[in-house]
């Protein structure tokens, strides 16, 4: 990072880690990645993991505790400063991050490339070519203190990240977008995933892959539960890969009331399919794995389907925007089997 011929990437998510290694291969500079350190474990536990793929691939990774304590924001920020202005190429693994807006603010670089493969990317792209500001598309409600005092910062990244005459965007993504004039977009293939895993060893059953959609308050809870009955009664699963953010009382409740094998990966879901076991068939709900697992499991023959989001499992707290937002997920995969709205389980009427 202080070569100012080096790249940069800074990253939270660690699905944003995998992306930054793949849009490396091939490349001819050196890649120092930052990882922004979350509270939450199982996101810590696998970007700790992605952090020693990525050391394994010749990757220089730093490691930020950027939320340890009051402090920690300002040290980070203070370490990071001359690293940001001299790099010429800055990577980014989730636009909608106040922290990574605000580091956005140092940073000199003309390239800068945003790698998130999540289904976030298609909402980022779309508020950029509305000019809109940078939001996360489940949020609802008036805008808080806090909000008010970022609102400049994430003004000022959505200027940084739109491309002009001096500044080069591109967007590294396997999600189907239609960027704006001047964005640059480079399909991720999930080559380098497809080469360096697998092939996978298929259990020949069915696999559940959840989602944080309760988390995020935008499904209901009895109405998820009540869908992850009907999908596992229907096609047969057993284990349900849970997502890194899902609550410990949800996947209880999913455990022992639907019976499901509850499996925490310690790596992002398109790693731990491509080494297996995993089943012929991945069944999710919309979210970003149906666009991204078609690719790194292109050839082993395994299924993966999609079920959509009934309008009646939303929450009153849900976003106007989540029901046209999830459609358009399901609506845009390709290579997926699309799926009515989960069977009713027997506490259906």
């Amino acid at each position: 990072m202080t070569d100012p011929t080096a790249d940069g990437s800074t990253i939270e998510p660690p699905r944003g880690v995998l992306a930054a290694a793949g849009a490396r291969a091939g490349a001819p500079d050196d890649l120092t990645v930052i990882v922004l350190s979350p509270h939450d474990p199982m996101t810590r536990g696998q970007l700790r993991r992605m952090a020693e793929l990525a050391r394994e691939e010749g990757v220089t990774v730093r490691w930020e505790e950027a939320r340890g304590g009051a402090g920690a924001p300002f040290r980070t920020i203070g370490g990071l400063a001359a690293m940001l202005r001299a790099a010429r190429r800055i990577v980014i693994g989730d636009p909608f991050s106040r922290y990574v807006q605000l580091l956005l603010t140092m940073a000199k670089a003309r390239d800068l490339i945003v790698v998130d493969d999540g289904t976030a990317t298609m909402e980022f792209i779309s508020q950029l070519a509305r000019g809109e500001r940078l939001e996360r598309w489940h949020r609802r409600g008036s805008r808080g203190p806090r909000d008010l005092v970022f609102a400049p910062v994430s003004a000022n990244a959505r200027r940084r990240l739109t491309p002009g005459q001096r500044r080069r965007v591109e967007v590294f993504s396997s999600m189907p977008v239609e960027p704006p004039s001047g964005v640059v977009v480079t399909a991720n293939t999930f080559a380098w995933t497809r080469a360096t895993f697998g092939p996978p060893r298929l259990t020949g059953g069915t696999d559940l892959v959840g989602t944080s959609l309760v988390e995020t308050g935008v499904v209901d809870p009895e109405r998820y539960l009540e869908a992850v009955t009907g999908l596992a009664r229907e096609h047969g699963a057993t284990r349900y890969f849970a997502h890194r953010k899902e609550s410990p009382d949800k996947l209880h409740r999913i455990s022992v009331e639907v019976g499901l094998e509850i499996v925490r990966p310690d790596l992002p879901l398109e790693l731990i399919a491509r080494r297996g076991p995993i089943g012929r068939t991945i069944l999710s709900f919309p979210s970003t794995v149906v666009h991204t697992l078609p690719l790194a499991l292109a050839g082993t023959g395994i299924k993966v389907a999609v079920c959509d989001v009934d309008p009646a499992w939303l929450t009153d707290k849900a976003s106007p925007r989540a029901q046209g937002f999830l459609s358009g997920v399901t609506g845009t995969a390709r290579d997926v089997q699309r799926l009515p709205y989960a069977p009713a389980s027997p506490s259906q009427p």
